[in-house]
């Protein structure tokens, strides 16, 4: 955890005993997690883990025919069932959200201009010559070259990472207390990727925010996250300290995910390892432990009973009845 934390503070976010279900599929099961002021924790798992539905939630973004139960606090205020006035003081202002895919959460036939003084004329009142201003001054904070003519072009001008750097900028024009960062790498080739994870380390460490990493890539969260969370079939199954999680792994699951990190040495033809069978149907997961069918170490203990969260050290906890360092 980094230095400016304050543990003992009113988390940024909290959210407990969170459920999500689109009709008989679970698509996230029980889930407590905190994220404190200015603390960066990068959420990682599969593809249909469950995890973005979780950050969704938060922001009042899923589909009418979820239905949610369980607790969302920003800063002490209920984000569940709130009125859509209240979340809208919040969501956009103080908690904001880059997504995966910039293309299309940009408005293709509006200048990047407008859509980024937009943002500020909504939620702070500003005018559109300040907000234009403070706009071209937060394109250069994230580092995008000759921002004040990017501001007049549209978003198919631009490169991928341009694309993503201008969301960036625009989650944090209101300076948010935390950006939720859903695959913000997604589809950038590595050398991108690195300057977008910068950018995000450069910003949090300027803004003093909080950050959530959402990722199906252990390496990607790895340089940025003070803290991990490993999510599979909507269930949180470890978290812990980075340091901690990447050199001692408890959880056969999130071990596997480190194994399909590549190396930056070795055989340049050396099969990548793949992680063997499918996740569980949402369905039908509510028995044992849903990584049983693909585990080594799965015993008959794990195909009927589910484990619970526990602490392996102070700040270490894992659902596994057979924990690695067992």
């Amino acid at each position: 955890m980094s230095a400016n934390l304050h543990p003992t503070a009113l988390p940024t976010l909290a959210i407990d005993n969170l459920s999500v279900r689109f009709g008989e599929s679970a698509a996230v099961r029980d889930v407590s997690l905190r994220v404190e002021p200015g603390e960066s924790v990068g959420v990682v798992g599969e593809s249909g883990s469950g995890k973005t539905q979780v950050f969704m939630s938060a922001m009042g973004l899923l589909p009418p025919n979820a239905r949610v139960q369980g607790s969302v606090r920003f800063e002490g205020t209920e984000l569940l069932g709130v009125a859509p006035a209240v979340l809208n003081r919040v969501r956009g202002s103080k908690l904001t959200m880059i997504f995966q895919d910039p293309m299309t959460s940009l408005t293709p036939h509006l200048r990047i201009g407008i859509q980024l003084a937009e943002v500020l004329v909504t939620h702070s009142g500003s005018s559109w010559a300040d907000a234009e201003r403070a706009a071209l001054l937060m394109l250069e904070r994230v580092r995008i070259p000759e921002a004040k003519r990017r501001l007049r072009q549209y978003p198919h001008e631009l490169s991928g990472g341009m694309r993503q750097r201008v969301m960036i900028a625009m989650s944090l024009l209101c300076e948010p207390s935390l950006v939720i960062a859903d695959e913000p790498t997604t589809a950038l080739d590595v050398t991108v990727q690195a300057q977008i994870l910068d950018t995000l380390r450069i910003m949090r460490a300027e803004l003093g925010m909080g950050i959530v990493l959402i990722s199906h890539d252990m390496g990607v969260v790895a340089g940025l996250a003070d803290r991990i969370v490993v999510m599979y079939a909507g269930r949180i199954v470890e978290q812990g300290p980075t340091a901690e999680m990447l050199r001692r792994p408890e959880h056969p699951y999130t071990a596997a995910l480190l194994r399909c990190v590549p190396a930056l040495s070795g055989p340049r033809l050396e099969r990548m390892p793949s992680l063997p069978g499918q996740a569980p149907d949402p369905r039908r997961a509510d028995q044992g432990c849903a990584f049983a069918p693909r585990c080594a170490r799965a015993a008959e203990r794990c195909r009927v009973e589910m484990p619970q969260l526990r602490a392996l050290s102070r700040r270490h906890e894992a659902a596994c009845h057979f924990p690695l360092s067992a």
